[in-house]
């Protein structure tokens, strides 16, 4: 089984995949598609979805520190449940604080210039997201 794990932001959103028997959770992709056209990013998703044969969705919940859910907590979920409708694959939600800045430091001694790290941060925060998630099975 595939997991394809999303880490929704404003204007990039971050994708990894990983399967079940090796564990592994892949950085995959970067879409550069704002939210706010909320149709055409739910249809990159898709297909991403569709390309990798992902049986389950895990996003990237953004818990505020104190554990309790925000509004960015609730955008999320609103946008989870239309990928969920539009797919008809299970979501799961998984706390995704930290992961940017994980992502980050695991970049911070690459040499990569400052824009190099802007298109691949959102990928390598799913990946965090999805080894977390895979980490809880």
């Amino acid at each position: 089984m595939r997991y394809l794990a999303i880490d929704l932001g404003d204007k990039r959103t971050g994708l990894a995949v990983a399967d079940d028997e090796t564990r592994l959770a892949s950085p995959l992709t970067v879409i550069e598609i704002p939210r706010a056209r909320e149709d055409d990013l739910i249809e990159a998703v898709a297909d991403a979805a569709n390309d990798y044969d992902a049986a389950v969705l895990v996003v990237g919940l953004p818990l505020n520190m104190d554990d309790t859910e925000g509004p960015r907590a609730k955008l999320t979920r609103a946008f989870a449940d239309q990928l969920a409708a539009y797919l008809k694959l299970p979501i799961h939600f998984q706390d995704e604080r930290l992961t940017s800045a994980s992502a980050n430091a695991r970049m911070a001694q690459t040499g990569l210039t400052h824009k190099q790290k802007k298109n691949r941060r959102d990928a390598l925060a799913a990946a965090e997201i999805l080894r977390d998630f895979l980490e809880t099975l």
